[in-house]
């Protein structure tokens, strides 16, 4: 581990009866990120952040932490916090006994303890509300005191699960704001789970995307967005399109053969030759006089179109058959049924890895 790592995980392996929930996962986190598992429910996202705090243990591997090996130390010998789902707090206490709480556990003496909390308080925005019951609050700032006291006895690491899905999606989009603030703030490693793919693309450093409890990639959120590696990780991002195509190697640049017309790409592609599919991004296709110039140029006809406000959601038919959708953030003149020209720039086609 290098002095960078704070957490590594080394080929960890669990399994619930014949359900395999994480599959020799490896991963390495640096100090100050905000690392994210992002995957559908059974993908094994929770049970790995479970194995981090100690509340599960593997069955094959190791869970290291700053160096050391803590895969069979209990879940308060390993300096983490951690926040729930359900804000799990003290309704009998108050704002302020409530943040205190794992100082008071700590033996923190009164004055420092008073210290931490007004500061954290301060930090989530809830200055002056120590007072007030937390059966008082909204859900979000229930949210605000259970993340205050996760963070009063300065965690090594702050492990997240799923803790805005409760909420309503206003009050979810700024608690993801504020999240981030907090983290870059406090410069706290936070590990964080969710399903939601643009939670993850908000706030997070890098995303591990799991799957049927392996990893299938863990990058940067625009380089898993633009460029993702293989089908799922492509599908699971909304308004990507998967089409089938040919990939061949000449000249150490990789060409793509798409419903019946060539391309060549930028660069080499790590993809397989032959049989492919191919991620295209809807906001990448061009229509209409839009798509001269384009790099690869198809003929598709307007199956139909669907208004989503910020753009309107076109979706076509390739010259093969294959369905194509394009997200373009202007009413075209068109209709279903009339053939249109579609395009695309050649740095913006995929050639995925098999899953």
């Amino acid at each position: 581990m290098s002095d960078a790592e704070i957490l590594a995980l080394d080929n960890v392996t669990k399994r619930f009866g014949e359900t395999v929930t994480a599959d020799g996962i490896s991963l390495s986190l640096q100090h100050g990120e905000f690392f994210t598992l992002l995957g559908p429910s059974g993908s094994g996202k929770s049970t790995i952040l479970r194995m981090i705090a100690g509340l599960e243990t593997p069955d094959a591997g190791r869970v290291l932490l700053e160096g050391a090996d803590i895969t069979r130390k209990q879940p308060w010998q390993r300096g983490l916090g951690m926040v729930f789902q359900q804000y799990a707090n003290f309704p009998h206490m108050s704002v302020a006994e409530n943040v205190g709480y794992g100082l008071r556990r700590q033996r923190v003496t009164r004055a420092k303890r008073d210290d931490r909390v007004e500061e954290l308080l301060k930090l989530v925005g809830l200055a002056g509300f120590g007072d007030r019951r937390v059966t008082n609050l909204s859900g979000g700032e229930q949210q605000r005191v259970a993340i205050a006291r996760a963070l009063a006895p300065r965690p090594k690491i702050l492990l997240l699960d799923e803790p805005l899905s409760a909420l309503d999606e206003k009050i979810r989009r700024e608690m993801q704001d504020e999240l981030r603030r907090i983290q870059q703030t406090t410069g706290t490693t936070f590990i964080y789970v969710t399903h939601d793919q643009e939670e993850a693309l908000t706030m997070s450093d890098r995303i591990a995307v799991l799957n049927l409890g392996h990893c299938v990639q863990c990058d940067a959120p625009e380089a898993i967005f633009r460029r993702p590696r293989t089908r799922f990780v492509a599908r699971f991002f909304r308004g990507c399109n998967v089409v089938e195509g040919e990939h061949r190697v000449q000249d150490d640049r990789s060409h793509l053969r798409i419903a019946g017309a060539d391309v060549a790409l930028p660069e080499r592609s790590t993809a397989l030759e032959g049989k492919v599919g191919i991620a295209i991004r809807g906001e990448d296709v061009h229509m209409g006089a839009d798509a001269d110039g384009c790099d690869l140029v198809l003929e598709g006809r307007l199956q139909e179109q669907v208004y989503r406000g910020l753009y309107t959601d076109y979706r076509l038919e390739l010259p093969d058959g294959q369905g194509l959708s394009a997200m373009i953030g202007r009413r075209l003149d068109v209709s279903p049924g009339d053939t249109i020209p579609i395009g695309c720039a050649a740095a913006a086609l995929t050639p995925l890895e098999d899953d």
